[in-house]
């Protein structure tokens, strides 16, 4: 199966991925370590895309697309693969989908996973960060993971909280790009389930439950 898979920050998209990435053994993609892979092995690509990133410019499409799809070809993703982060608005979307055709991949599936956008902030914000171990899940705003007060409900440890994740201004710029319908990310879901139909699946999920409900019903879709 190949998957592209459009959440909003605060979502758990980056844990389904992660959870689909076991289940089917399947790479799980993202936009962000393919532009460190190929900065860190210095390739042509990596080098011109750094020299925007320097500048504090986008990396234009013309070097992230050709970017992505030298990682899709790559052996590990001959059975399938999970994108995620990419596209982040709609004109990118119609150039990865003309960049994927012209390369003979097929997009099977395409998952959107539903989440208000005031409880997706939320639950950035209220993510606490256990010093002895991360990924003890406590969240001031979930009440299934809340903390015990100020400790963490797993094994008792002190507590943090990650800037960013208190950065209201950051969280909400993301969140602008990620809900727009007319040019941003969510446009950009919405051209391919426009598409969808002719060998294209689109799914949707109820991002609100646990981690587990969400799972269950990711595999039944998928399934």
């Amino acid at each position: 199966m190949n998957i592209l898979f459009f959440g909003p920050n605060g979502s758990g998209k980056g844990t389904q991925g992660a959870i689909l990435k076991d289940k089917y053994n399947t790479p799980h993609i993202e936009s962000g370590a393919i532009f460190r892979e190929n900065i860190g092995k210095g390739t042509e690509l990596g080098a011109q895309a750094k020299a925007y990133i320097d500048k504090g410019d986008l990396v234009p499409d013309e070097i992230t697309i050709p970017m992505i799809l030298d990682r899709l070809k790559q052996d590990d993703c001959k059975n399938g693969w999970l994108l995620d982060g990419f596209p982040r608005n709609k004109n990118q979307a119609i150039k990865l989908d003309e960049a994927l055709k012209k390369a003979g991949m097929a997009l099977d599936i395409v998952v959107e996973i539903l989440l208000d956008r005031e409880i997706a902030k939320n639950r950035i914000m209220g993510r606490r960060l256990c010093v002895n171990d991360n990924n003890h899940p406590n969240n001031i705003y979930i009440d299934a993971i809340k903390p015990d007060g100020d400790k963490c409900r797993v094994c008792g440890g002190d507590l943090k909280t990650r800037d960013d994740d208190q950065d209201e201004a950051a969280i909400n710029k993301r969140h602008n790009i990620y809900y727009d319908t007319t040019e941003g990310t969510l446009a950009s879901a919405y051209y391919f389930k426009d598409l969808a139909g002719a060998g294209l699946k689109y799914i949707t999920l109820d991002g609100a439950p646990s981690v587990k409900e969400v799972t269950a019903e990711l595999v039944s879709k998928l399934d």
